[in-house]
């Protein structure tokens, strides 16, 4: 079986190459990006071969829901290197200022067991960490075979990957078997884990560590310079439309129009969730009649003529809604599983987001349940509901303080992953008895 997915994997790894190398190119990087991907690491990642701990985090969020994981180990682990590993641009980017809570970052390694084999020989980690769910076969066997050490943190599964993985049967009852400890977000998740094949004594229920990561000015403490920048004075009403996805701008827009029509002065901030479509989305806001500027292109206390910002770069939007009056979360609108909450949540910010929250449904209820945001069911019901919190800046501070209380509620996934993490790698262990050194 190991040996059919290795050549589906590496028919999609030949199939992607032109595109891959292409976008690199276009970009003006050198080739340096792919050949991490093929496990050609640079030598300052780990130029010892230290003991490590390797954490993996696919894109921009789950990198910031393992900020607080890092931080805990940087305190536990003082002996080991950090190294984090991303499969995206945009992750990479933000995983590169994440300071002292890591030593290293690297594209993490195409899933074929050459390209898995040299990436762990340069990164010699005694424990890798998985963040969310990336299951990579040929790594964790490699793992496995090597003594190293592998936990899943923050893990989670859709109905729709559960249902695929168990079609994989006893393949998957492998992969998973090579899984050490699985930290899942909800007893649901933790009963598929078992339904795939886990040892049950393997699975612990911890939450999700994005209750514990909010990034926000406030509670990093300062003011970032992204407010100064944002013609945003006091009082003036703040939408902010959050990691939007093609065909979310347009109704976004139309809420929008509508609130201004009582609030004049009211301003847009627009941010989409990919790069590549930040002109696409100024585009349709500009169509759409409206004043727009770019991110990048204002100076500080400019822009006031302009009625729609376009967030147009990584990294500052969870600085953003310290400015917001109500947050739309986007991917939500179209059948895209939804986006996180928790950031706007975390500063105490009146939330909205559409019917698709398939990726984020538990946090989605338990918001919903405690008035701590507002579902809408179209994008008709979103032009009503961004006009009517407009207008009822009372109604907007209670559902924000009731988003802050829920996620207050509900830290503390760190440390019970951490405790999961030091049943494999006491923090007590002496760093050069690495497993599989």
């Amino acid at each position: 079986m190991y040996l059919l997915y290795d050549a589906l994997l590496l028919l999609y790894v030949l199939f992607r190459l032109p595109s891959v190398a292409w976008g690199v190119w276009r970009r003006g990087k050198a080739l340096g990006d792919l050949g991490q991907r093929c496990g050609r690491l640079p030598r300052a990642v780990n130029p010892e071969r230290r003991p490590s701990i390797w954490v993996h985090a696919v894109s921009v969020g789950e990198t910031l829901a393992a900020r607080p994981l890092l931080a805990a180990l940087r305190d536990a682990y003082p002996g080991h290197r950090r190294l984090l590993s991303t499969t995206t641009a945009t992750g990479q980017q933000v995983a590169r200022g994440l300071g002292d809570l890591v030593d290293a970052t690297f594209y993490a390694p195409f899933d074929l067991p050459r390209f898995v084999t040299r990436t762990l020989d340069r990164a010699a980690p005694d424990l890798l960490i998985v963040v969310d769910t990336e299951i990579w076969p040929n790594l964790l066997r490699a793992c496995r075979r090597r003594g190293i050490r592998t936990a899943l943190a923050n893990g989670r599964l859709t109905a729709r990957s559960f249902r695929g993985y168990r079609r994989a049967g006893g393949f998957m009852r492998r992969v998973v078997g090579d899984l050490d400890r699985i930290c899942v977000q909800t007893e649901q998740w933790g009963r598929w884990f078992e339904a795939l094949g886990a040892d049950a004594g393997r699975i612990s229920v911890t939450g999700s560590l994005k209750f514990d990561a909010p990034v926000a000015a406030a509670a990093r403490g300062g003011r970032h310079p992204v407010l100064a920048s944002l013609p945003v004075p006091a009082g003036r009403p703040v939408v902010v439309a959050a990691s939007t996805l093609r065909g979310e701008e347009e109704p976004v827009l139309r809420a929008f129009a509508r609130a201004r029509e009582a609030h004049r002065g009211a301003l847009l901030i627009l941010a989409p969730r990919h790069p590549e479509r930040f002109a696409e989305a100024t585009r349709v806001a500009v169509a759409a009649g409206h004043r727009v500027v770019r991110r990048t292109s204002l100076a500080d206390g400019g822009g006031g003529e302009a009625d729609v910002v376009v967030l147009d770069t990584i990294g500052e939007l969870p600085y953003v809604y310290e400015a917001a009056s109500c947050v739309f979360v986007g991917g939500s609108l179209v059948p895209a599983g939804g986006h996180n909450i928790l950031e706007p949540a975390a500063v105490g910010k009146a939330i909205l987001f559409g019917p698709h929250m398939e990726s984020f449904a538990e946090i989605a209820r338990l918001f919903v349940a405690g008035d701590a945001a507002v579902q809408v069911r179209s994008a008709v019901e979103l032009e009503t509901e961004v006009a009517a919190l407009l207008d009822d800046p009372a109604r907007c501070r209670g559902l924000g303080a009731a988003a802050r209380a829920v996620v207050e509620a509900h830290r503390g996934a760190t440390s019970r992953t951490l405790a999961a993490v030091a049943e494999l790698l006491p923090p007590g262990a002496p760093a050069d008895s690495a497993a599989g050194s």
